[in-house]
């Protein structure tokens, strides 16, 4: 004999007279009568209204199993708000399978709790309606996207979490070898090594749904662990792994929007940097970087004597900034590295208004407004300095003033290319790769790497692309470097010495001497994609058993220190902290 018979948000009007046994948590109580009370009954489809002995002692929490007879509600009192809002059960017997103690915050989502006692007692917390949906919707997400890369021909293999230490872009978190004291594994903050090994051993097309850890500062859309969609394919172009992923999103898409995505657009990160001045743009809302350079090239207005002047339009924006909240936007630029920020109204006569325009002329007013279709009412706000500070500075103002929220609005994907090889020049005078020094120059820019000298490696392309979705970076990967003559180059540029590749990555440079196929890969992060289509703004709410923006787990403690005797048998002391 089953324990249930029906879910409790499962019950309709077909079920009237029919007998069920429903079970759950007790969400609330209200006495009718000396003889009746009401209790609505909650498990994680939704809430089903029982009629029980008002004598009966059944609390908030209490976790109960109730038989009886399913029966339509009196004319006029069904509940619109819930799905079984026409029905009841009635002639109840109830069983108290548990007694618990007043939950720790209100149970309902109309109220704000603080986030380190939801987490204290996330437990608790899951049974909420909005964590269950979230859960939930992460399964779907899993379900699809496994069901999308084996479609596609794909292998899922499991690779190790203690491994060697490599140089990636974040901190490792490292663990202590008992047997091998003074050394240490480090927990992977990718598959990055194992799956081009993957490709090597002929598994032509791998993927993986890994957790990975990388130990840096949390936000948002970051936490220490984290999982990723983690794929690699051999003998595949870009334009093969887009393709593979693509199907795999839009799949995740439908199986919770129920709606399919199109062609999901393409743009090269350098037209993204000048329209948008971000490589990860939100094209949701319009507010472009439109260049003004060309306005400006005999100018009076010392401002404006500089490489290159961008403006945006704030349509509407006189009703809604005034002169205290431009002050404020002008200290955010100053911070994020401009010199200042230039600011009109538009007049009713559609003309310039600000203390600028009586250092300009009337062709430079007159650009201005035609560069921008401004309007009555409208804000111009312009960056005048060096392009790659004019792109980084409107790019985030733009945000600032014109960005809805990340779950509000159509899904715009978006996949950018092209990315530099190059992110900078460093101290010693060399460049600094922008993804890892295994990612395959742009095929156009190949010859460029035996001429470049100093600022000009940041004009080389790279066969690098990432995926977008309102803004957040979904993910990024590459086509790898697979021939010891293009490696050595990369190597060289970079001042890897043999030795230090050696040391670094000798056992993948090993395994390529023994017949490395062509290959390309990527990663994109569930929680990332969890969180916009379960319409969150922080991917903890899509994650189990998250940790704080601080780093610590409310509901374990950790991290906690260890005993004197676990160190001793690790081989480790601890250094006093500094005071």
């Amino acid at each position: 004999m089953t324990m249930r018979t029906h879910y409790c948000g499962e019950l309709r009007s077909t079920d009237v007279d029919s007998q069920v046994t429903v079970c759950g948590w007790v969400d609330t109580r209200r006495v009718h009568s000396e003889h009746l009370a009401f209790i609505d009954l909650r498990d994680h489809t939704g809430i089903v209204q029982c009629v029980v002995d008002e004598k009966l002692d059944l609390r908030s929490e209490y976790v109960v199993s109730i038989t009886g007879t399913v029966r339509t509600r009196f004319e006029g009192k069904s509940n619109e708000k819930l799905e079984t809002g026409e029905i009841e059960v009635g002639d109840c017997e109830v069983q108290v399978l548990s007694i618990a103690e007043p939950p720790p915050f209100p149970m309902h989502e109309r109220t704000e709790v603080d986030e380190n006692i939801r987490l204290r007692h996330r437990y608790v917390d899951l049974r909420k309606p909005r964590m269950q949906k979230n859960l939930r919707i992460r399964a779907k997400v899993n379900s699809a996207i496994r069901s999308a890369m084996e479609r596609q021909g794909f292998v899922e293999v499991e690779t190790p979490m203690l491994i060697a230490s490599t140089p990636e872009g974040a901190r490792d978190f490292v663990v202590p070898s008992r047997l091998h004291p003074t050394n240490f594994y480090a927990l992977p903050q990718s598959p990055q090594i194992f799956k081009q090994l993957c490709m090597v051993g002929g598994i032509d097309r791998y993927y993986q749904i890994a957790r990975c850890l990388r130990d840096e500062d949390l936000r948002a859309d970051r936490q220490f662990e984290f999982m990723q969609l983690d794929m690699e394919a051999s003998f595949a172009t870009q334009e093969d792994i887009i393709n593979f992923v693509s199907e795999a999103i839009k799949d995740s898409t439908e199986a919770i929007t129920g709606s399919r995505p199109g062609d999901i657009p393409h743009m090269t990160w350098n037209d993204a940097m000048e329209r948008y001045g971000s490589d990860k743009p939100d094209t949701r809302f319009g507010m472009e970087l439109i260049d003004l350079t060309g306005i400006f090239t005999d100018t009076e207005a010392n401002v404006f004597k500089v490489d290159c002047v961008k403006g945006i339009l704030y349509k509407g924006g006189s009703d809604h900034l005034a002169r205290n909240a431009i002050d404020a936007l002008t200290e955010k630029c100053q911070s994020w590295g401009a010199k200042g920020l230039a600011w009109f109204r538009v007049g009713d006569q559609g003309s310039l208004e600000g203390a600028l325009t009586k250092f300009m002329s009337d062709d430079e007013v007159e650009g201005i407004c035609t560069a921008l279709s401004t309007g009555p009412g409208d804000m111009v706000l312009i960056i005048a300095d060096k392009r790659r500070t004019v792109n980084h500075v409107l790019g985030l103002l733009r945000l600032e003033i014109g960005r809805p929220p990340v779950n509000t609005g159509e899904l715009k994907y978006l996949w950018i290319t092209e990315f530099p090889l190059f992110e900078s020049i460093g101290d010693h005078g060399r460049p600094i790769p922008a993804h890892h020094p295994f990612t395959m120059p742009h095929t156009a820019d190949m010859e460029a790497l035996d001429s470049a000298q100093g600022e000009e490696y940041l004009g080389i392309r790279s066969q690098a692309y990432d995926l977008v979705l309102n803004g957040w970076e979904l993910g990024s990967g590459s086509v790898r470097i697979h021939t010891p003559e293009i490696q050595s180059k990369i190597f060289e540029i970079l001042g890897i010495n043999e030795v230090e590749s050696k040391e670094k990555f000798g056992f993948l440079l090993d395994a390529f001497r023994y017949g490395a196929p062509p290959h390309a890969g990527f990663a994109f992060g569930i929680d990332r994609l969890t969180a916009i289509l379960s319409g969150e703004e922080n991917i903890r709410e899509v994650i189990a058993f998250p940790k704080t923006q601080s780093g610590a787990d409310p509901l374990t403690n950790a991290p906690t220190q260890l005993e004197n005797n676990h160190l001793e048998e690790l081989g480790l002391r601890l250094i006093p902290p500094s005071t």
